[in-house]
């Protein structure tokens, strides 16, 4: 059906609330039994998950509004702005993790039932791995800037959980206390150059951001391919709004070709790139043999 993917991205966004809830009581649980700040930080975290994923799934289930009056080339950019906020929280959570650490370096805890906290943490990370991996293949197949941002945040959670884990175990086993500030201070560091890295990608697909090269490469490579009965193409341009992506280009013909023959021509074209490019939306804009350029995509 027409609408399959736009229930497969939302139902997923759904889902990815549950397990960030079911996550986050995880690794609370991990602290509460530990007194670990570095575990708190950790599941700090996860709040943040929790957050992201329901503007997650407000910005997806708006990106799939058919395009009206307002916004005639549809909402598809929603999901760049739940992308940004998403950077922003994470950033938010990285200072409170911070203030966290400090607290923790100038007044040492002990750490309680180190090996028991470390085991629970572990059931968290290892839901968030496969979880992450699951929304960045989604993210990928349909083209969702949303569910991609939320996978990548979490990779980059499982990452930090780990490193959190390795090092608690090195100081349950020397006894320095120092660690267990020390590492929240770098998990808070580490997703805050992950949540900068989140908001960078998001505000350069507000910015209509190109096809990456080798796809504009297939996008040229089709259009000589099946311009057959034009003289040239040039002025080429694409550019990404969410899961849509917008294909332009000048096409001469000659002087004697009748509008019909043209159209014909155009029809081709686009049919063979919306094939090659799911959702893509084609303009063609076709000019007479005086306005060749002959610099531009040879057809044969």
């Amino acid at each position: 059906m027409a609408d399959e993917p736009g229930r497969v991205v939302k139902r997923t966004a759904m889902m990815t609330i549950g397990v960030a809830i079911l996550v986050l009581a995880i690794k609370y649980l991990a602290y509460a039994v530990t007194g670990s700040v570095a575990l708190f930080s950790d599941a700090l975290e996860s709040i943040v998950n929790v957050v992201a994923g329901l503007i997650a799934l407000w910005a997806v289930s708006l990106s799939y509004k058919p395009a009206d009056s307002d916004h005639p080339f549809g909402h598809t950019k929603a999901e760049y702005f739940s992308a940004v906020v998403e950077g922003v929280l994470i950033v938010l959570a990285s200072l409170l993790i911070l203030r966290e650490a400090w607290g923790a370096y100038l007044q040492p805890r002990a750490i309680e039932a180190p090996m028991l906290g470390i085991a629970i943490n572990s059931v968290a990370t290892a839901i968030n791995l496969g979880w992450a991996l699951v929304l960045i293949r989604k993210g990928r197949e349909h083209r969702s800037p949303a569910l991609d941002a939320d996978g990548r945040h979490i990779m980059a959670d499982v990452v930090t959980s780990v490193g959190v884990l390795g090092g608690l175990a090195v100081a349950t086993a020397t006894g320095w206390a120092f660690l267990d500030p020390a590492l929240a201070a770098l998990v808070a560091l580490n997703i805050l150059r992950e949540g900068w890295k989140v908001v960078a990608n998001s505000l350069s697909g507000l910015m209509d951001r190109a096809l990456e090269p080798g796809e504009e490469a297939k996008v040229r490579e089709i259009i000589s391919a099946s311009g057959s009965g034009a003289l040239e193409v040039h002025d080429v341009k694409t550019r990404i709004a969410g899961r849509a992506i917008f294909i332009e280009f000048h096409m001469v013909v000659t002087s004697v070709m009748t509008v019909g023959e043209a159209h014909v021509i155009c029809d081709r074209l686009e049919e063979a790139l919306q094939d090659a490019f799911e959702g893509a939306r084609v303009l063609i804009h076709v000019e007479p043999e005086a306005e060749a350029k002959q610099i531009g995509v040879p057809v044969i």
